[in-house]
């Protein structure tokens, strides 16, 4: 088991030798109530089509919220019902009043905290939250950062890696990340380079991120081989059984790499991947496919469509 949450596992040695498990349909499930708190503790999941046993169980995981309007909200009311903690990241939180709380909808009223320097939080939105938190235990938190030197982005994440939500001897949350790739090319940049920034680690020690924007979600995969779970156990060639949609894409954002795929509709054996040459992008994952696999000598992007649901 991995230093990160138990969304994900790792196992292996280092470098290219290391083999990363990733279970990125845990974020999206949807679990009932009862049941989800009968399988974590159990450390078991249930497939409810064919009654399959696995040994794997949700982790711990926690939302971050940008300052971009929201969209597919069935899949970010999903992230946000599995999620442990809750941030918005200055503006992000105009973003939930928006199309929630304006309307009399409380779905978001459990807002852990609002962080950043504060310049983009409207008046509306801050009254808001701190007298509709769902408890009078769980008030929304209004912190302000003042430091230009960090975005609201970072600030939310060092918020979260900090002491206010991790304990000793237990490992940090992933992260995931909703919205910045649907506005400014350079916002949109900003977000895929903080995937490198905030994970500098080969093997994630600090807590994996996932970048969710609508459509996709993309991840960073560092250099070794990534056993990444699209489908269920026995839910293949069941395409109204899917979390996500065919398309993928592998990008080598930082550096030029060679990669090896299984599972997909192009599968390639020690491709060599850059900007301005070969890019494995719109590639399809097979409807036979439980489990596509990726070695990468360097880390690259991993993104994948999502049903809207």
């Amino acid at each position: 088991m991995s230093s990160t949450n138990d969304t994900t596992q790792t196992t292996g040695a280092t470098g290219e030798d290391q083999i990363f498990e990733w279970h990125p349909i845990d974020l999206i499930r949807e679990y009932e109530p009862q049941k989800k708190q009968h399988d974590q503790q159990n450390g078991q999941l249930q497939n409810s089509s064919n009654g399959a046993t696995t040994t794997h169980k949700p982790g711990r995981f926690a939302l971050v919220v940008l300052n971009q309007p929201l969209t597919h909200l069935g899949l970010v009311k999903r992230l946000w019902k599995n999620a442990s903690i809750r941030v918005a990241a200055d503006g992000g939180a105009n973003c939930l009043y928006d199309v929630a709380g304006m309307n009399g909808d409380h779905y978001f009223d459990d807002l852990t905290a609002i962080i950043g320097d504060l310049d983009s939080l409207t008046t509306e939105t801050r009254t808001y939250f701190t007298t509709h938190s769902s408890s009078s235990q769980t008030k929304t938190a209004i912190i302000h950062d003042p430091n230009q030197y960090s975005t609201d982005f970072g600030k939310s994440v060092d918020y979260l890696r900090g002491p206010s939500c991790s304990k000793p001897d237990t490992p940090l949350p992933d992260i995931i990340v909703i919205g910045g790739l649907g506005g400014r090319v350079d916002q949109g940049l900003s977000q895929l380079h903080h995937l490198y920034l905030f994970q500098s680690s080969p093997s994630y020690a600090d807590g994996r991120m996932y970048l969710f924007s609508g459509e996709s979600l993309t991840f960073l995969l560092k250099s070794g081989t990534h056993k990444i779970r699209v489908r269920e156990p026995g839910q293949a060639n069941k395409p109204e059984k899917d979390v996500f949609a065919k398309w993928v894409g592998i990008l080598p954002v930082k550096e030029p790499s060679r990669i090896w795929t299984k599972g997909l509709e192009w599968d390639v054996e020690d491709w060599p991947t850059e900007f301005g040459g070969q890019m494995s992008t719109s590639n399809h994952v097979l409807p036979e496919t439980e489990v596509v696999e990726v070695r990468t000598t360097r880390d690259v992007l991993f993104t994948i469509a999502l049903r809207d649901i």
